[in-house]
């Protein structure tokens, strides 16, 4: 190598670098501008104890954009303060009666059919439900009976521009004979049920415990999950460097994927003070 082309290369390495350190730099200050390159929202059941209005507007000088798990007379409580509930609930949400047993659909529907009217007019963009509990029922005739059950109210979802999610949970520790507990079955619904209007609610903490391989599956998945849901493992505590996961890593594959989607903080606070405990899991998802 000449002289000249030395003197390129060198350049061009100090330029390289100069602008990974502006992108840092960026990065930082957009930190402590409390700016994020995640949408971050929290689950309203870990925090019960404080009174919803309070939530919103401590919340919201943390850095939340939106509280989720709240039925619909709860949403306008968010909304008025500026925040959004990212997924809406039904009033009576089952864990164990889902769309995997057909006795359950024709109330299934009717209550979906209501919620989703509720989610589009009030401008909430998603809604959970859950599969049920398998019952000595076949995985495969689960999902087919999922379908059946989902596809006429993903079709008004598909209308209506809301989504509907399926949370995945494990059903080793914490929901024993939960059906959606594995992420491949959920991303087969999904191929079943063929609608950009139905996704997976991937919960981290339920996945490590069951299939754990995180940052691959999220990769390899990535197409049917439209929402996370973050918890310490073991215990579904903070998500500090007390548990298991490294979430940084975690919350960076995810937005390798390109996910533009909400990411829910629903682990249970240790802390005295249960907001600093929020305001930490949200500082580690960036």
């Amino acid at each position: 190598m000449n002289r000249r082309a030395a003197m390129k290369n060198a350049a061009l390495t100090i330029g390289t670098l100069a602008i990974g350190q502006s992108v840092q730099a960026t990065q930082e200050a957009e930190q402590q501008l409390g700016l994020s390159a995640t949408n971050h929202s929290a689950c309203r059941w870990c925090y019960g104890d404080i009174p919803l209005e309070e939530l919103a507007d401590r919340g919201k000088d943390i850095g939340l954009k939106s509280i989720e798990l709240l039925k619909h007379e709860e949403w306008a409580v968010v909304q008025s303060r500026g925040l959004t509930c990212a997924m809406g609930q039904p009033d009576n949400l089952s864990l164990i009666d889902g769309f995997n047993d057909p006795k359950n659909h024709a109330n299934l529907q009717a209550d979906y059919q209501t919620l989703i009217k509720r989610a589009a007019d009030a401008g909430i963009p998603s809604v959970i439900c859950m599969s049920g509990n398998r019952r000595g029922m076949s995985d495969y005739q689960g999902m087919i009976n999922c379908a059946i059950g989902l596809r006429p109210l993903v079709k008004q979802a598909e209308e209506a521009g809301v989504l509907i999610q399926m949370e995945l949970l494990n059903s080793k520790v914490d929901h024993g004979d939960y059906m959606c507990d594995h992420t491949a079955w959920g991303a087969g619904l999904a191929e079943m049920i063929n609608s950009p209007n139905f996704k997976l609610l991937y919960d981290i903490y339920h996945m490590q415990i069951m299939e754990g391989d995180v940052i691959a599956t999220i990769r390899k998945y990535h197409n049917y999950i439209g929402h996370y849901h973050t918890g310490g493992v073991p215990g579904r505590h903070e998500i500090n460097a007390s548990q298991e996961l490294n979430y940084s890593a975690i919350i960076k594959a995810i937005h390798e994927t390109g996910f533009k989607g909400y990411v829910a903080q629903e682990f249970i606070p240790t802390y005295k003070d249960k907001l600093a405990a929020l305001a930490e899991g949200l500082k580690i998802c960036g």
